[in-house]
């Protein structure tokens, strides 16, 4: 015979009278409150007019977007929703259901607060000593934009539509003067409201081409300052050692816009990224340098530009910013997307060394090259070639075998555990904003489970 529990749905319980007995005493909903009471939130306090009706309190609403962001929950309906359907988040809420209006608003409203907020949960991370700067990698990831690749529009065919469009606007209104009534219907049709249509078309497609057109001046304004500096330095090069520099000098950059260049009408802040298992999608860059004891993020950025050889000197800024009782950095880690000659003199000018590699590393080397022994120290070596150097030194290849363990996984985590493979705000501004709530989300996460784990 089955021996199973008895259950009855039809008896009445009654819950706790307290909040604080709803959760186990470690819960991360728990830790994210307590956090969020050690941060500052008087110029989000301030920032509200205290007339009308009583609104909620901005830790009450941050909380549920931090906790949200951390268990996978990002939409403003859906953290409604949780705070009737979930013990954490009515724990968090207090037991109240603020609407995913409020929510939403708040959450557009106080990004750039957020944003200084990472900052401070930092600080609360080295207080609870668990944040070390000793070594920390830098890395890179591409994340889709709330907007469709197909509505993205080149150049080419930008141009190929509004041929097309004044065709039909000309063809329009000669049927229109040959019936002799522009707003009689021919044909079915009313003439009048298919050149609106078309006139409104051609509009946004005539803003649409303005814009490409200013990116690429800004483009070619940045490519002509790297050429004039590559040949300057072929010119240095070939002064010192008087010999003319091998190869053929540098091809000066093309102005104007290129046929295949273009802007998504949805997202136009965001760019046709190449993404892991190939293909192509509208996308943001990720930046974000991460400790390596710790796997906390300690500095994070969202760029437009897919490669990520330009990203050392704004996150060496970014971590130069960062309060000084957090200590510095001594080794910066990063793959050979990165390299460059400039990047490793400006580690170097910061006082971190960098590790970075100077090529692709085969997947599975050979017994004898990973024991092999390191050749011998350069003499005088330049920057470059001390750093090839040290990379091929088993000290070398130790530490920057940190680099896979360390932003990968975090990546990994917060793309498949947390769920967050898509920003839901438009806007670059927003976007990182909404970054530095994701990396914040992750942080007090990995804070909780060094604390408890």
């Amino acid at each position: 015979m089955s021996n199973f529990r008895e259950f009855d749905r039809n008896t009445g319980f009654l819950l706790p009278p307290a909040l604080d007995d709803w959760l186990p005493e470690r819960h991360l909903a728990r830790f994210v409150v307590e956090v969020i009471d050690g941060l500052d939130l008087s110029a989000m306090v301030r920032s509200y007019r205290g007339t009308g009706s009583a609104g909620y309190h901005p830790a009450l609403l941050l909380g549920l977007l931090v906790y949200g962001y951390a268990t996978g929950v990002f939409s403003s309906r859906k953290l409604e929703r949780a705070t009737y359907d979930s013990v954490a988040f009515r724990f968090i809420a207090a037991n109240d259901h603020p609407d995913h209006d409020t929510i939403a608003t708040f959450r557009r409203r106080f990004l750039k607060d957020i944003e200084a907020l990472f900052v401070r949960v930092l600080e609360l991370a080295g207080e609870m000593g668990l944040l070390k700067l000793g070594t920390v990698a830098l890395d890179g990831t591409k994340i889709p934009a709330n907007a469709s690749r197909h509505s993205a529009l080149s150049y080419e065919h930008a141009t190929k539509i509004e041929g097309q469009l004044k065709a039909e606007v000309a063809e329009l209104l000669a049927r229109a003067e040959a019936a002799d009534q522009a707003e009689a219907v021919v044909d079915g049709m009313s003439i009048p409201e298919e050149l609106a249509r078309r006139e409104g078309r051609l509009a946004k497609l005539a803003e649409a081409r303005a814009k490409i057109e200013a990116r690429a001046k800004e483009r070619f304004e940045q490519e002509m300052a790297e050429h004039r500096a590559k040949l300057a330095a072929r010119e240095e090069k070939a002064q010192a050692t008087s010999k003319k520099p091998g190869g053929r000098p540098p091809a000066p950059p093309v102005e104007g816009p290129q046929p295949k260049d273009q802007i998504n009408l949805t997202a136009e802040d965001s760019r046709i990224m190449p993404v892991a298992g190939g293909g192509f999608d509208q996308c943001y860059n990720g930046q974000a340098v991460v400790a390596t004891e710790s796997l906390l993020v300690i500095a994070a950025a969202v760029v437009q530009a897919p490669n990520d050889k330009q990203q050392i000197a704004p996150m060496l800024e970014k971590i130069d910013a960062l309060p000084e009782q957090l200590g510095r950095p001594e080794t910066l880690l990063a793959d050979n997307g990165y390299f460059s000659e400039a990047n490793v003199m400006q580690c170097a000018a910061a006082n971190i060394e960098p590790l970075i590699a100077t090529g692709r590393q085969p997947h599975h080397p050979s017994w004898r090259e990973r024991f092999a022994a390191p050749p011998p120290a350069p003499d005088n070596p330049t920057p470059v070639e001390a750093m090839a150097w040290r990379l091929r030194t088993p000290q070398g290849k130790q530490l920057y075998g940190l680099r896979k363990q360390t932003p990968e996984p975090v990546f990994g985590i917060i793309k498949s555990v947390m769920g967050f493979r898509q920003f839901l705000l438009r806007g670059l501004d927003r976007v990182r904003g909404e970054w530095s709530l994701v990396t914040m989300a992750w942080n007090i996460k990995r804070m909780f489970a060094l604390s408890f784990g």
